[in-house]
């Protein structure tokens, strides 16, 4: 079984910092474009890359969790491809996942005006330790702002609430309750529409949780794939 991180929206995979210095032989790629090679164009793009990806490794018995634009990429590999998968966990993501227009004006601006685009995750970030902060600031300011808004316009397209009760593998959902960007009342519905699916509510938790409130998150993590 092979323990498979993506992250979201203009983000490096070392997102999951966390999470790949926890499990065990687990991996967190870099989408394309983050920063290496031309970023996708949408969620569908981004999941043939990733099917390509598990195959050139021979990776088998796949559990996918995925974050935000990274769960949207997991939802679509679990009804294109389930046979490939174990188990899926959903963190701080949706069956659809539209995007206010004032994040993709700020990443707009953002392609002339980097330091004040950067602004935006150095808030998003507050809560996290500085050194990790620091990393992932840097790491997001390689990738850049135009790769973030080519991301979030892949979000606004993406929608499989008419698709998800197709879904039959295990599945965790995870968010955070202070979550804006993707609430609770998305992973609710998650919940409601994949049978089986089972629900964590992190306390206190934004849309970055997992880099947050790690061992929350971790430990949900180890009892759902324990459980598999």
């Amino acid at each position: 079984m092979k323990l498979l991180f993506i992250h979201g929206s203009g983000a490096p995979g070392a997102f999951w910092y966390y999470q790949t210095s926890y499990f065990q032989d687990s991996e967190a790629p870099s989408l394309p474009g983050h920063p290496e090679g031309q970023p996708c164009t949408s969620v569908e793009d981004y999941t043939d890359w990733l099917r390509g990806y598990i195959h050139d490794k021979g990776y088998q018995g796949v559990v996918l969790a995925g974050h935000s634009l990274g769960g949207a990429v997991a939802l679509k590999y679990a009804l294109q491809c389930p046979e490939d998968l174990n188990g899926l966990i959903l963190l701080g993501t949706g069956a659809r996942l539209r995007v206010h227009p004032m994040m993709l004006t700020m990443c707009a601006e953002g392609i002339k005006d980097r330091e004040g685009w950067a602004k935006s995750f150095e808030l998003q970030y507050a809560n996290i330790p500085p050194e990790i902060a620091s990393k992932l600031g840097q790491a997001m300011m390689e990738i850049g702002p135009a790769v973030q808004l080519s991301d979030l316009l892949c979000c606004d397209k993406f929608d499989v609430m008419n698709e998800i009760h197709q879904i039959k593998l295990p599945t965790l959902v995870i968010c955070g309750s202070e979550d804006t960007n993707t609430p609770v009342k998305y992973s609710q519905y998650l919940v409601n529409n994949i049978e089986g699916a089972k629900q964590v509510i992190i306390e206190g938790g934004t849309h970055v949780v997992a880099v947050e409130k790690p061992h929350e998150v971790n430990q949900a993590i180890e009892e759902f794939v324990c459980s598999l």
